[in-house]
């Protein structure tokens, strides 16, 4: 099963592509992000608190656990 996903139009190069996370309680919340595959185009969208924000920053992972530590110590 193949799916095809909506081409970003910030780029026309990659695609959308959507990403899901989990909430302070567990559960699953799907579609919170959707996010271009074109490395260099960096377009994203995200749901956060019920607000869409628009080309936020992209952390890698490693670098969003020290900005974490950074400000809860």
């Amino acid at each position: 099963m193949s799916e095809t996903f909506p081409k970003c139009n910030s780029c026309s190069k990659g695609e959308l592509v959507p990403l899901s996370d989990f909430g302070g309680q567990g559960a699953a919340i799907h579609y919170k992000a959707w996010v271009c595959t074109s490395p260099e185009c960096g377009f994203n969208l995200k749901i956060r608190n019920g607000e869409v924000h628009i080309n936020e920053p992209i952390l890698e992972g490693h670098l969003r656990e020290q900005r974490r530590e950074k400000y809860n110590n």
